[in-house]
């Protein structure tokens, strides 16, 4: 496929979807052509080579012009679309300095009018000039404001300038074809144009761990004339930040792309290297190692689609270089991951430098160092948070509260207020912050409120009485109950008998069942898990005979189940049950609803590792379920059963947990005053952003479910991340607790009940019901990555 120099890729508003994998096919098909990786390889070989060799043929493409305007003969393409060229460079660790000169430098000359940074901008476009953004002058420092280098006016120059001062990591280094540099003026923040070649200038070449060269830059009493002065002031200072953080959003596509393509070259090595007479990827250990891979990548690259969208948007600078961190740290955290993963699981052959997976390896080296390391941008993001980026909107809410609204077209700030109002309102302030599951008889009086307002399935569709939230007001939705501390409702005929009754039931089903799942008429459980049947759900044994008598056809139901939730406040159970014993095990299983006030049912409680009776055992004996109640055909409860482990996958995937141990973590740490110490600071700013991601990952999969599309297995991915982010903050918390993580029972802090082991115990539970987080590896690893069983 040839690159089209102008046409759809032209107009950034075009950039939808189609176009945008157009673009990325196309710049794939380039870097194939071109012999990216094998001209990497010689820059390796060669470290003196000339970094601009391919840059003609970048300028043919356009693409030096990628991020210009059309007025200035670029291509305009915004973020979105410059991203997939950057990501498929990624991908074969394209040797020419596209983010540096087509992207930092192009970025900033564009949001500049004077005439002198638009002609450079016209030279870098036509591919005659390549300048070099140099604004670093400390190592670790995100800083876009000039600490030593600085400027004064020449003395007898009218409008003339001296340089004075150092800059560190330049890039590129000797293809540059002068500089770009940012200074202190008298008064404010100035940006200079320093011509390769300029008296008073030396400069040391720093070779690169991926054959790169970097420049450490010395001005010493550097004369330049008026026209070097391209901006000063406000307008210098935020063109310069602009760029540094869409340059870091760039640098964000690359390292994804180089870490998928590790993972492709990790997935094809463990299919075909064997040992002990069977592929490598048929051993579990490697495959979990593999699918870790998978995982970090596809949060990052959610959070990399999320940014890009946010950053079409008017965003102040602020937001932007938030943003920017956010997806930078997480980017560039998966890349290192899968890089390290990537040479361990090819072994020897990895160490190697002819293993082009070396190639790989040392590019997100040098990205991973460049424009900030993960630490500092998670510690920006954390700072550019806390400044108010975390609570939208603080006005308060005035009105009633509607039952129904165009919710699509509220603004998320409003909806926002108006969620929080209510919960101020109407939530029982004795309900904060429980540190149990909540029972349905101290639930209960909340439940109906919901209920009565109608919001009480925010995910359902308006037309089955759920509030048809689109994916960012229900994460709205979701991060407000748990800011403000909402305990959870027993809740499964809310987030899965009920969106498979909408997808799967009957009309009869529905009509009969749905408004009392919202009416609180009904309280629903699951009975899946069976002694010696956990994770393993076509091994189970309870049995269903089919039979018929004087009040109709019905299912006699004879076994047992286990793990059941608050199976003692539910009054209904939804549960698959074994009704062929001589078809194979997958195709002998139907799933049935019953009520558990029938004849012949016991329910007993099993005790937590936290001492409460959240678990159950379900006994069945010859009890008499209405053949009404099957849902879907029989036999076919398999299908049922993997269509509701999707939603029950996506449900334990939510954020909730994960935000709500977050915010108790938090409480505790303004309590005790943790913030004040760096590593404690470090570790929350890293879960914030884990929570963050996983927000987003889940709104992807969110999207699907209101699609009414069958959720992929990489579903899976989502109980992952979010029962080990759960742990991790659990973890912190027991330890930021210090004693208090040895109290048994609830404490008092700041008036509010408080349970520091709570987050870890329940965490410890989130890893293996829903079917293990190694089962669900399991899943990923055969069913996603394809590796050999």
């Amino acid at each position: 496929m040839q690159m089209p120099r102008g046409g759809v890729f032209c107009h950034a508003a075009a950039m939808d979807t189609e176009s945008l994998s157009a673009m990325r096919d196309a710049a794939l098909d380039y870097f194939v052509r071109s012999r990216s990786v094998q001209r990497r390889r010689e820059r390796m070989e060669r470290p003196d080579a000339d970094e601009a060799q391919g840059w003609s043929a970048i300028a043919e493409l356009g693409w030096t012009g990628m991020l210009a305007p059309e007025s200035a003969g670029g291509l305009g393409l915004g973020l979105a679309g410059a991203a997939q060229i950057l990501r498929a460079a990624g991908e074969h660790v394209a040797p020419e300095p596209l983010l540096a000169v087509a992207g930092l430098s192009a970025m900033l000359l564009a949001r500049l009018e004077a005439p002198a940074a638009q002609s450079l901008l016209a030279e870098l476009v036509a591919g005659r000039s390549l300048p070099a953004l140099a604004w670093q002058e400390s190592a670790g420092d995100l800083s876009a404001v000039p600490l030593a280098c600085g400027c004064e006016p020449r003395a007898g120059h009218a409008g003339g300038v001296l340089l004075q001062g150092e800059k560190l990591m330049v890039l590129p280094g000797a293809a540059a074809s002068g500089w770009l540099v940012s200074a202190r003026g008298s008064d404010d923040a100035v940006l200079l144009w320093v011509p390769r070649g300029t008296a008073g200038v030396s400069e040391t070449l720093v070779p690169l761990v991926d054959g790169s060269q970097a420049a450490s830059l010395r001005f010493e009493q550097v004369a330049l004339p008026a026209d070097a002065v391209l901006a000063e002031g406000p307008t210098a200072q935020d063109a310069l930040r602009h760029a540094l953080a869409a340059g870091q959003i760039l640098q964000a596509a690359e390292l994804l792309g180089v870490g998928q393509a590790m993972l492709a070259q990790t997935q094809a090595y463990l299919r075909t290297r064997s040992q002990f007479g069977k592929p490598i990827g048929s051993f579990q250990a490697l495959q979990h190692r593999c699918v870790d891979m998978f995982i970090h990548l596809e949060v990052a690259q959610a959070a990399l689609a999320e940014v890009l969208a946010l950053a079409g948007q008017e965003l102040s600078s602020e937001r932007l270089e938030a943003e920017a961190s956010r997806v930078n740290a997480r980017c560039t955290a998966a890349a290192l991951q899968a890089s390290r993963t990537a040479v361990q699981l090819h072994g020897a052959i990895g160490y190697t430098q002819e293993c082009d997976l070396s190639l790989y390896y040392k590019r997100t080296l040098c990205l991973s160092a460049w424009l900030g390391n993960v630490a500092a941008h998670q510690r920006r993001h954390a700072a550019l948070a806390d400044g108010g980026e975390t609570r939208v909107g603080t006005a308060a809410w005035e009105g009633e509260f509607p039952r129904s609204a165009d919710w699509h077209a509220m603004p998320e700030a409003e909806f926002r207020r108006m969620v929080r109002a209510f919960l101020q309102q109407r939530y029982p302030q004795q309900l904060r912050y429980l540190s149990h599951r909540a029972r349905w008889s101290e639930i209960r009086e909340w439940y109906l409120t919901l209920s009565a307002q109608g919001w009480i399935a925010p995910a359902w569709p308006q037309g089955h009485g759920g509030m048809g939230l689109p994916a960012d007001k229900l994460i709205a939705w979701i991060e407000e109950l748990e800011q403000h501390g909402v305990a959870r409702a027993p809740d499964q005929g809310i987030v899965m008998i009920g969106p498979l009754l909408i997808q799967h039931g009957t009309p009869e089903q529905q009509q009969s069942f749905l408004p009392r799942i919202l009416s609180g008429e009904h309280v629903w459980c699951q009975g899946y898990s069976e002694p010696n049947a956990g994770s393993d759900l076509a091994g189970l044994r309870t049995e269903a005979v089919a039979g018929r008598d004087a009040e109709g056809d019905h299912f006699i139901v004879n076994g047992q189940k286990i793990w059941t939730t608050l199976a003692q406040d539910a009054n209904h159970i939804f549960m698959l049950v074994r009704t062929d014993k001589a078809a194979r095990k997958q195709e002998g299983i139907s799933f049935l609803l019953c009520d558990l006030r029938t004849p012949g049912i016991t329910v007993r409680p099993i005790h937590t590792l936290s001492g409460e009776p959240e678990f159950c055992e379900v006994f069945f004996d010859n009890v008499r379920v209405p053949a009404e109640n099957l849902v879907g055909r029989l036999h076919g409860g398999w299908t049922i059963a993997k269509a509701l482990l999707g939603f029950e996958r996506i449900f334990l995937g939510s954020p909730k947990q994960s935000q709500y141990a977050l915010g108790q973590l938090a409480r505790l740490a303004e309590a005790r005053r943790l913030f004040a110490d760096p590593v404690f600071a470090q570790r929350f700013a890293a879960l914030r952003l884990d929570v963050l991601d996983l927000s987003t990952a889940y709104t992807g999969f969110a999207d699907i479910v209101r699609a009414g599309q069958p959720l992929p297995a990489s579903v899976s991915l989502l109980k992952i991340w979010a029962s080990e982010t759960y742990h991790r903050i659990g973890a912190l918390l027991v330890e930021a607790g210090e004693e208090q993580g040895a109290v048994a029972g609830d404490q008092m802090l700041d008036g509010q009940s408080f349970n520091v082991l709570s987050p870890l115990i329940g965490s410890t539970a989130a890893m293996i019901y829903g079917g293990t987080n190694e089962i669900q590896r399991n899943i990923l690893a055969r069913q996603v990555l394809d590796l050999p069983a």
